[in-house]
């Protein structure tokens, strides 16, 4: 019989591509790691793992067991939600992961909500850039996540997990108020021209538009971005080469509120999502509306959506979103 505890290192060693990697991420040592492969091989009774100089791979066979592996966890995803339903009551550790303006603008409110209908279960929220969510939510650091993808940074699928969308935001390049206003013909955000987006991942903008020329308005300034790695700085990387040029990045934040400031101060341009943006007009910062948007979804190992704790999370945040967010309520 093969055991469900090594089919899971299998997965990971198939997502992670290392045994370092996989050991790394559950806590394990490699030569564990490396045993517990082992012993699934004699229990397969065929290899599973083909060694590449330092490295390892999976065959044909290991490969085909993965497949297996993602149906059996996802059964058992779907057993503990149906054993939590029939407890009834919720209670315990819902680990959450969300990235700094959800964070900030949308859980606090969910987590009250939540306290408030379910008094037994204890949220546990960790700030978590929606790159390295697959990964925690499948070696089980994390229970749910919410995550973010761009028109220019489509999220690929993951195996194993599965998403619920949420809301979706407008997005904005940021400029000092103190330029010329000729470099950027859609001054005010509520007269930028609108027109359909491009395909996910397509040239968005592309043929003349105006996100294309607005952009270029500013090709020879300094740029802000996220640091290298993030999906925000891959948006704002792949949007200027789209309307064609590579951004002159000059600092690198993470933190919207930073990020405005440093544009208000002049030191740069920057493209900031809707929720980035919230609070009082600064008056030393003139934002235009681009075509491109921030698609948030909730995401969960694959057959725990029904999850009792899952499921009410899933509810809160929803109640939580502004109603002024652009298709905030699309899809739910």
């Amino acid at each position: 019989m093969l055991d469900v505890r090594r089919l899971r290192l299998l997965r990971e060693l198939a997502r992670r591509g290392t045994i370092a990697a996989v050991a790394e991420a559950l806590s394990f040592s490699p030569s564990a790691v490396s045993q517990q492969l082992g012993v699934l091989e004699r229990e397969a009774g065929l290899p599973l793992l083909e060694r590449t100089g330092r490295g390892v791979r999976l065959t044909p066979a290991g490969r085909h067991l993965v497949g297996h592996a993602e149906a059996v966890l996802e059964r058992l995803e779907q057993a503990d939600a149906d054993l939590a339903e029939a407890r009834g009551g919720l209670a315990g550790a819902l680990r959450i992961g969300a990235f700094p303006t959800a964070t900030r603008a949308i859980v606090p409110a969910a987590l009250t909500a939540l306290a408030r209908r379910h008094p037994g279960l204890e949220p546990m929220v960790s700030e978590t850039d929606p790159a390295a969510v697959a990964h925690a939510l499948r070696a089980g650091d994390l229970d749910v996540a919410l995550v973010h993808e761009y028109d220019f940074v489509p999220a690929e699928p993951e195996p194993g997990l599965a998403t619920e969308p949420l809301y979706v935001e407008a997005m904005y390049l940021a400029a000092p108020a103190a330029e010329n206003p000729a470099e950027n013909p859609a001054e005010n955000p509520a007269e930028a021209p609108v027109e359909a987006p491009a395909p996910p991942g397509g040239p968005a903008g592309s043929g003349g538009s105006d996100q294309g020329a607005v952009l270029r308005g500013h090709a020879r300034a300094p740029w802000i971005t996220a640091t290298p790695g993030t999906l925000c700085h891959a948006m704002t990387v792949r949007a200027c080469q789209a309307a064609g040029f590579t951004p002159r990045v000059r600092h690198q934040v993470d933190e919207f509120a930073t990020v405005l400031a440093l544009v208000a101060a002049g030191q740069g341009v920057a493209v900031v999502p809707q929720l980035g943006v919230t609070g009082p007009a600064d008056p030393a910062v003139r934002l235009t509306r681009l075509l491109m948007e921030r698609r948030t979804n909730l995401a969960f190992r694959s057959g725990a959506g029904a999850h009792p704790a899952v499921a009410a999370f899933g509810t809160a945040l929803r109640a939580a979103v502004p109603p002024d967010l652009a298709g905030s309520r699309a899809g739910t």
